[in-house]
């Protein structure tokens, strides 16, 4: 599959830490037959060889859905895995060092907090989305500072790459966000926190479908 450097507009599934590899393929494989339209492998464990192992396991299993695989914050990974690309935060190093390692039509997408500049520098840098939040409270980062949805209003006059909105976003909270200009949502604890994982990205789905109906 090639990634063609096109980020997907939808959901965007990140996925939970794990040591157990089954169910961690378990869960994301359920997030697909719901039909994520990303899936980004973020795990903070020093464990290199679990990271890798669930990277190369994740990339199959998303390939088999042609679903891109992104790996969070380190680009050797996404390198060693042959991932569909990476996505840095503001110290994960560069964009243009991820581009020339992983080669032009791989995704690089850059995390943008609460700043239309920092979106701008991605953007001028080559990212191929970016990512603002967060948004609301999350389980993930509580005390993550807020993006306002003025800031997607803003993007969406100069940045001309998909638009990404996480933190702590729900199907309740989401339509307001694509309303204002997100292309995706991202979503850790919605879609792998709920009881019915394939349920749960279908009704995120659902947020999409609506707002292209309006």
């Amino acid at each position: 599959m090639s990634a063609a450097r096109k980020f997907p507009g939808g959901v965007y599934a990140i996925t939970p830490d794990t040591a157990d590899t089954g169910q961690l393929l378990a869960m994301v494989e359920a997030a697909l037959a719901g039909g994520v339209a990303a899936v980004q492998y973020r795990d903070k464990s020093a464990d290199v060889a679990r990271r890798h192992e669930q990277a190369s396991e994740l990339v199959a299993l998303c390939h088999r859905f042609g679903v891109p695989l992104i790996v969070n914050d380190d680009l050797r990974l996404a390198d060693l895995c042959d991932a569909d690309g990476v996505h840095l935060g503001r110290d994960d190093g560069s964009l243009a060092e991820a581009r020339i390692i992983l080669g032009k039509d791989k995704i690089v997408g850059a995390s943008c907090y609460q700043s239309l500049d920092l979106a701008r520098a991605a953007q001028e840098a080559g990212a191929d989305y970016v990512a603002f939040g967060s948004f609301f409270p999350s389980p993930t980062k509580p005390d993550a500072p807020r993006a306002s949805v003025e800031l997607l209003r803003a993007a969406q006059g100069v940045i001309h790459v998909p638009l990404v909105a996480i933190g702590g976003i729900t199907r309740d909270n989401g339509a307001a966000l694509i309303d204002a200009g997100a292309d995706s949502l991202a979503v850790l604890s919605a879609v792998f926190g709920a009881p019915d994982i394939r349920a749960a990205a279908r009704d995120l789905n659902q947020l999409f479908a609506t707002e292209s109906e309006s």
